[in-house]
């Protein structure tokens, strides 16, 4: 998979990640790509024109935005992860996995199904501001580990909890076991813990099993900033 790098405005680039690639793999070629551009042409790149970095991690099952951050741009890091962004996400009702999502190891919970009327009010709880305690299987990091690392080798991961705001939840289609909607959520949400909580609340389980970012602060994909 190659990158326009031309598209790339005021160092800012918009990728559509596809599943299968960590966030960092995106960046890794990005990189790579930059380094042999420049050979291609008998130069070599700057340190500074190979800072390549992303304004928010994607998991890998994840798809959609994700806004990478070319040279200078990098510096503006900390100041986008801060942005609002809209997820469309499909729920798995009646079963739960290891990792809050298709990668894991799923456990039988519940053949209960619930009405479209019960999911709904479930999801109108969880809007505003709630507490969420983020996956273990995550890249938070525990005393200076990442978490997923940790959960990986089959330690305890004590993830703290944390408050954000769930602006809206709108349900866009519900087919038991299958439920999808759209989430404009604040800094630091994570969709699988939302997916597992709902189910937690309807009293059946659930786990994401598809999760694309459309979103992030001004940009959309497939399009320019939005303002």
């Amino acid at each position: 998979m190659e990158f326009d790098l031309t598209k790339a405005q005021d160092g800012i680039l918009l990728v559509d990640k596809p599943a299968g690639w960590t966030s960092f793999d995106v960046v890794a070629k990005i990189r790579a790509q930059i380094r042999a551009e420049y050979r291609a042409r008998g130069e070599k790149p700057t340190k500074r024109q190979l800072k390549v970095g992303h304004a928010g991690t994607l998991d890998p099952f994840a798809t959609g935005l994700l806004v990478i951050l070319l040279g200078d741009a990098t510096k503006k890091a900390g100041e986008l992860l801060k942005l609002d962004k809209v997820y469309e996400a499909a729920f798995r009702l009646g079963q739960t996995s290891t990792t809050g999502d298709p990668e894991g190891e799923m456990t039988n919970v519940s053949d209960k199904v619930p009405t479209r009327e019960e999911v709904e009010a479930v999801l109108r709880q969880f809007i505003g501001e709630i507490t969420q305690t983020p996956p273990a299987y995550s890249a938070i990091k525990i005393n200076g580990q990442r978490a997923y690392k940790l959960a990986r080798e089959g330690k305890e991961v004590d993830v703290p909890e944390r408050i954000v705001t769930i602006h809206s939840i709108e349900l866009i289609d519900y087919t038991y076991p299958n439920l999808k909607i759209r989430a404009h959520v604040g800094s630091g949400t994570y969709i699988r813990t939302l997916c597992e909580d709902i189910g937690v609340a309807l009293g059946v389980g659930a786990y994401c099993s598809q999760l694309r970012r459309v979103t992030v602060g001004q940009w959309r994909l497939g399009r320019e900033p939005c303002g």
